[in-house]
């Protein structure tokens, strides 16, 4: 077998991987922006095809993990008995291929179904199942695999508790009102302060943490300087413009009222949903390109490393994937997560991206686990509950909690039994070319 045979198949298995995460997990990014009426689906997928291409390409991690999170260590099956350095080469090439296809047959699943769950969570369980097929028990990092589990709780709760808050604080400040015209001239500026704060937060340390390093400057305090500078900035711009919109609309009838307030919150929660499709980009195209990455640089180099790099090519292809996945499938999870769930507002989508940016922004500083899916599904049931508990679908959020619980055992499971398939009929063909 020709090394650009296994590197092609490799690209294509990456390259359907990517198309599932555009359809299940960057869907989630543009729901609340889709749900609130702010953006047409068409628009969301334009301009999350854009952000999430710049994030891939531009700021992806140009050196990433072999195994994804560090679940299994390849030096455990580089020093397995009887194991040459050519037989853990051809283990891992068939362990991260099989990792790719059954965490990319999983997300495919999951977005037919409508569900979004967890693209890292995916490939972490696949990853896992491969390991203690190939190594035994020993191989898989569990400390880190309890970790993952515990994001399972931590993120919904974390984003929805935030998330209830603020959009408690926006009904009785703004919506429940008398007159809410005359609030929202008072304290949206205040609230476009927070958004331009957590975005440009998000941006640096999320979007743009792969580059940072030429970028010494930006990091530590200084990043808040300019946060604070660029949400000020915004603050006095926005409260200029939210003026001159709402003049002479304090007089209306109250619906009428809410409604041109709603019109003032419709750019924030698409500014907002744009940040986290950046952001997301720039993360969570590893999850498809890291496997992709290490199966290129073992064919290429016959080593297994636990950090490789990226190429160019490899990121353009997940970002592309993304992409192409988004706009083809990605109505099925923008519809459960945007519209299903409980109805969203333009003021009840800002609240719910800047629960889950935060969240997810303060836990990747703490270096904790967590999985952004999560955390902005359990915003949107904050905001849900927020109403009162008529206020959410049970029966939708049974589905994806149940979709959560599963999406590790799952994909585990299938990736030991096509790791098993592919040990026993392809390893030989995959040592004897990179023997050569």
């Amino acid at each position: 077998m020709d090394i650009t045979i296994v590197i092609g198949l490799a690209a294509i298995l990456g390259l359907y991987m990517a198309w599932n995460i555009g359809a299940n997990d960057v869907a989630n990014s543009m729901a609340d922006a889709v749900g609130s009426r702010a953006l047409t689906i068409r628009q969301a997928v334009i301009l999350a095809g854009i952000c999430e291409f710049a994030g891939a390409v531009l700021v992806g991690a140009h050196v990433t993990d072999t195994v994804r999170k560090g679940i299994v260590d390849p030096s455990i099956i580089a020093a397995l008995p009887d194991v040459s350095p050519v037989d853990a080469a051809a283990i891992m090439i068939i362990g991260m291929t099989v990792s790719l296809l059954s965490a990319a047959i999983w997300l495919n699943y999951s977005s037919w179904a409508g569900m979004p769950v967890s693209t890292t969570h995916s490939i972490v369980g696949a990853v896992a199942g491969f390991g203690i097929i190939a190594a035994g028990h020993d191989a898989v990092n569990w400390g880190k695999m309890g970790q993952v589990v515990a994001s399972w709780f931590v993120s919904p709760v974390a984003g929805g508790a935030m998330a209830f808050v603020l959009f408690k604080f926006i009904s009785r400040a703004i919506l429940g009102q008398r007159r809410p015209v005359r609030a929202a001239r008072k304290y949206v500026p205040y609230i476009v302060f927070l958004v331009f704060a957590v975005v440009t937060l998000a941006t640096i340390y999320k979007g743009l943490k792969h580059v940072i390093g030429g970028l010494e400057w930006m990091q530590g305090g200084m990043s808040f300087v300019i946060a604070f500078a660029l949400s000020t900035l915004g603050a006095v711009i926005s409260r200029k413009l939210v003026n001159n919109y709402l003049e002479g609309k304090d007089d209306l009838k109250i619906s009428q009222q809410l409604e041109e307030v709603e019109k003032v919150f419709t750019p924030l929660v698409i500014i907002s949903s744009c940040s986290v499709a950046f952001a997301h980009g720039a993360n969570d195209v590893a999850n498809a390109v890291g496997p992709l990455a290490a199966i290129v640089n073992i064919a290429q180099t016959g080593n297994v490393a636990m950090k490789v790099g990226v190429p160019f090519w490899v990121l353009a292809l997940g970002g592309t994937g993304i992409v192409i996945g988004l706009a083809t499938y990605g109505y099925r999870v923008m519809a459960t997560v945007g519209t299903k769930i409980t109805e969203i507002t333009p003021s009840r989508g800002v609240a719910a991206d800047i629960a889950a940016t935060t969240v997810v922004l303060v836990c990747t500083r703490m270096k904790l686990p967590i999985s952004t899916t999560h955390t902005l599904v359990g915003a949107i049931l904050g905001i849900g509950l927020a109403r009162g508990l008529g206020g959410v679908n049970r029966d939708i959020t049974r589905k994806i909690f149940g979709s959560w619980f599963i999406t590790v055992p799952a994909a585990a499971l299938l990736s030991m039994f096509l790791f098993y398939l592919g040990e026993k009929f392809m390893f030989d063909t995959v040592k004897s070319f990179i023997s050569q």
